[in-house]
């Protein structure tokens, strides 16, 4: 009987795999080694694929998808020239109220922002897709809560290896969803206002327009995204649009609120 040799793993591969290792060990974030590190857009998402994937094996199937530096400082202080798209798996997006253990994290972080869920399959062959044609594809809005985990980050080295945040899958840990509002044509969204609170203060306030001008534009920046990259949203797929409010840190024992005005509030306990 012939064996046949293993084909090597591929670079996009391992560092895929390398970043999984670094999570499941609770590593501080840090760039790839040189060899590994992504030289370009594509590579940078190629390897997302990989680690996505490879925790996919613990926390299900893709089932959502985020979009981060939605504003020009944030961009400007990574060194990015646009917004950036990462995965949700299915077993990290929970259901308001939730709760969740800091200790599951290195440095746990939350935003605040609006979720939607499609009704409809949005396939690359559609693209480009715009705020009018996306909205359509709306089967619900609601609030949520950005699960993230920034493993203890230098923010003021971020800017020397922008790519990277890209390969570690924008740092996603997940999210809190609200109760879906179906009926949400009625509502502005663009007017829409978000109140950010912890141990019931209020920590933060801001406006659906202060994300790309409306939510919608964030869903259909990530809908064009990967398309650019020959997926699509699916049915049921959730995305999160990009927090409201400035990131905050929660400590044990913290209950985080988010108040979306006609889209109801979604909360969060932090043991």
């Amino acid at each position: 009987m012939i064996r046949r040799k293993k084909k090597p793993a591929s670079r996009i591969e391992r560092a895929g795999e390398w970043l999984y290792k670094a999570h499941t060990a609770r590593k501080r974030f840090a760039p790839l080694p040189q060899d590994l590190a992504p030289r370009d857009l594509a590579e940078a998402y190629a390897i997302q694929g990989e680690f996505v994937g490879m925790r996919a094996h613990d926390l299900g199937r893709v089932a959502g998808y985020k979009i981060a530096l939605t504003t020009p400082a944030m961009r400007k202080m990574m060194g990015m020239g646009d917004s950036i798209a990462g995965d949700m798996l299915e077993r990290s997006i929970l259901r308001s109220p939730a709760r969740v253990q800091a200790d599951d994290y290195v440095h746990l972080l939350v935003e605040f922002e609006i979720a939607f869920q499609l009704a409809e399959d949005l396939p690359a062959i559609g693209a480009p897709y715009t705020r009018e044609s996306i909205a359509k594809a709306v089967g619900a809005a609601m609030p949520s809560l950005e699960l993230a985990d920034d493993r203890d980050a230098d923010y003021s080295k971020l800017h020397d290896y922008p790519l990277m945040l890209i390969a570690d899958n924008a740092w996603n840990e997940g999210a809190v969803l609200g109760e879906p509002v179906r009926d949400w044509r009625g509502i502005d969204l663009g007017e829409l206002r978000g109140v950010a609170k912890i141990n019931d203060k209020r920590v933060g306030e801001g406006y659906g327009r202060d994300v790309m001008g409306n939510p919608l534009e964030a869903l259909a920046w990530v809908a064009n995204n990967l398309a650019a990259r020959g997926l699509g949203l699916w049915r049921s797929d959730v995305v999160i649009t990009g927090s409201l409010v400035t990131t905050k840190y929660p400590e044990p024992g913290d209950a985080l609120r988010f108040e979306a005005g006609a889209l109801g509030a979604v909360e969060l306990h932090v043991d």
